[in-house]
């Protein structure tokens, strides 16, 4: 198996190991509203129909702080 630190994917397999939908990934892009920075998260090809390739341990990063920063507001809002 690969090093999940630099396994870098396209959308629908990066999707797979992130265990979510390929319309939430590209959601949560930064030009779709989101958290995930273009050049940091995810970088473009040289051509417009080039595929997003996904660094899939930063976006896990960024999916589980998002996660966390969740509960502790979920569990400071029911105190």
């Amino acid at each position: 198996m690969k090093n999940t630190t630099d396994l870098m994917l396209r959308t629908s397999e990066a999707a797979l190991a992130l265990g979510c939908s390929t319309d939430t990934l590209k959601r949560k892009r930064e030009s779709q509203g989101g958290f995930l920075e273009a050049g940091f998260h995810y970088f473009y090809g040289d051509c417009t129909n080039s595929p997003i390739i996904w660094n899939v341990q930063r976006c896990r990063e960024a999916f589980h702080k998002r996660g966390v920063t969740a509960r502790k507001a979920l569990e400071e809002a029911k105190k």
